[in-house]
């Protein structure tokens, strides 16, 4: 389990075979569960500085294709602070960057995604999006809105965003339990456009 609090930007030193190598800071062994950009790999080598991952196809089907830089979590420990939500790891979607727009010292960030993903999100709740623990400002159909503070830009890979740009998206995995433990309704129409 993650949290979503990013400790640092990494660089992928190679993705050759499946075999993904990151330089790092970040401290794991051999076994151990790290967030990549949002994805949950299994430490099989590294050493300082270095951390290498086997990434199997059936992920490399369900994310977007590593960057230069990633977004780098290693897993909760106890004693840990919980600083963000419950993020597993697992990928729901890749998204795509609809518009950025400056807002004050920030940013505001309009991702599209399938509306069996944002049905998913509610405004004020969490959404995951390249590892990166976020709420959401606004909704619409086929879309959700994320302000980005300058402390979240200075330290993700989220400051490189722009339109176009694909992202792993995962959302809050307590509104899948809820849904799955109430009856089903009929989904919901006519939510507001978001400005673009």
């Amino acid at each position: 389990m993650f949290t979503g609090i990013v400790r640092e930007r990494g660089s992928v030193a190679s993705f050759d075979d499946g075999r993904l190598v990151i330089q790092t800071s970040v401290a794991a062994g051999i076994g151990d569960s790290v967030s990549v950009d949002g994805v949950c790999l299994t430490v099989v080598d590294g050493d300082e500085g270095h951390l290498a991952f086997d990434v199997v196809p059936e992920t490399m089907q369900r994310v977007k294709p590593f960057a230069a830089e990633v977004n780098v979590e290693r897993a909760v420990r106890a004693g840990d602070p919980l600083g963000g939500h419950y993020v597993q790891g697992h990928v729901d979607t890749v998204g795509r960057v609809r518009s950025v727009e400056s807002e004050d010292e920030g940013i505001r960030v309009t991702i599209e995604a399938a509306a069996e993903i944002v049905r998913y999100c509610v405004e004020k709740g969490s959404i995951t999006v390249d590892g990166v623990s976020l709420t959401i400002a606004e909704l619409a159909d086929d879309a959700f809105v994320v302000a980005l503070v300058p402390h979240t830009l200075e330290v993700t890979t989220l400051s490189e965003l722009e339109p176009g740009t694909l992202v792993n998206v995962e959302v809050d995995v307590l509104a899948k339990y809820v849904e799955r433990l109430l009856p089903p309704v009929e989904p919901s129409v006519g939510r507001a456009t978001i400005r673009t």
